[in-house]
């Protein structure tokens, strides 16, 4: 007897199954697989419609350092040789209503052997231990996306652990210039290497926009080679002035077919982003368990955060009120304590700032 597995089907296609040779058919649009039918998308903000930090603008990226543009995912360049912004835009295909616009401006037409340009996504382990990397029984998964670019040819992109050392590079053809297109890549499970469970980086997603001989290898297979970010011949876009790339639906799901990318409610994918960052309004004014302070009052108080952070979070502070000349401040994963002392010549002032809390991997 032969066995349908039900996670092979592409449910998209409105396509019908015969069984026998009874003539009976079955939609398999109905047939329900053995994967999660909800969170099965280990990619946050895979829709690009949450922008904490930029509200759309673009973020120049001429920095070795991972630079956060829209949440979740980050980018890589050089400090000269190579420039390009990184831009929430409403370019998008049917479906969807963002995307991320990547941009060159300042090309790079001959890539040193160490250079990087990426565009990435880190993944926490947490949300990667039923993967089995690293096990026996690791489990294949599958990358599916939409892009579109000015630039035609193969393109690519890598799979890394936390530590780089092992590595999945892979590609993908764009084949007409400024068209939506989806990719599909099926990745099998590592056997191999350490790959974290915990609250650090489990596995990151890069795709590649321009990448030295040092950090390139055949696409297709695991290697162990350190430092792996892209393929081997593909197409290098920061190369090329003024040229662009959109992404937009991004999902890495266990299975070997890409099932319809997971809508979920802007509510839910903004809670998921801000446990690795939140932004407060322009201004906070914190409520006093003592009351309004006087002219020698000391007043206390914590913050909750919308949502529990990764880890206790780095916090960058502004618009701090001018009548409050001191304040302490005690972190956790959960919020922070607040307490202003000393108070200017003002009475009875209630104390205001604005808070980032980042606690990204």
């Amino acid at each position: 007897m032969s066995t349908l597995n039900a996670n092979n089907i592409d449910k998209e296609s409105g396509s019908t199954l015969t069984i026998g040779g009874s003539g009976t058919t079955v939609n398999v649009s109905n047939m329900v697989p053995d994967v999660a039918l909800s969170n099965r998308n280990l990619i946050q903000n895979g829709a690009m419609r949450v922008d904490q930090r930029n509200a759309g603008a673009a973020k120049t990226i001429a920095t070795t350092a991972n630079t956060y543009t829209l949440d979740r995912w980050n980018a890589v360049g050089q400090v000269s040789d190579g420039v390009f912004t990184v831009q929430q835009v409403t370019e998008s295909p049917a479906g969807f209503t963002n995307s991320t616009k990547i941009t060159v401006t300042t090309a790079d037409a001959s890539i040193g052997s160490t250079e990087l340009y990426l565009f990435s996504q880190f993944i926490e382990g947490n949300n990667v231990g039923h993967l089995g990397f690293g096990t026996a029984d690791a489990k294949t998964i599958t990358l599916s996306f939409w892009v579109r670019s000015s630039l035609t040819g193969t393109f690519g992109g890598a799979l890394n652990n936390s530590a780089n050392d092992r590595n999945y590079p892979f590609t993908y053809s764009i084949s007409a210039a400024d068209t939506w297109e989806k990719k599909t890549v099926t990745i099998t499970g590592d056997t191999s290497g350490t790959w974290l469970t915990d609250t650090n980086r489990g596995i990151g997603l890069r795709f590649q926009l321009g990448a030295g001989s040092s950090h390139v290898d055949v696409a297709g297979a695991w290697t162990g080679t350190s430092l792996v970010f892209g393929a081997t011949g593909a197409t290098n876009l920061i190369s090329t002035l003024n040229a662009t790339f959109y992404i937009t639906g991004v999902q890495l799901e266990v299975g070997e077919v890409a099932t319809p990318f997971e809508h979920e409610s802007y509510g839910q994918t903004l809670a998921k982003c801000q446990r690795y960052y939140e932004k407060s309004d322009s201004h906070c004014y914190i409520g006093m368990s003592w009351g309004l302070a006087n002219t020698a009052g000391v007043v206390r108080t914590y913050v909750s955060f919308n949502t529990s952070k990764r880890t206790t979070p780095t916090m960058t502070y502004s618009n701090v009120s001018t009548n409050w000349l001191a304040y302490n401040i005690a972190v956790g994963i959960h919020g922070f304590s607040v307490e202003c002392a000393a108070q200017v010549a003002t009475t009875n002032a209630r104390p205001s700032f604005s808070f980032v809390a980042d606690s990204e991997l």
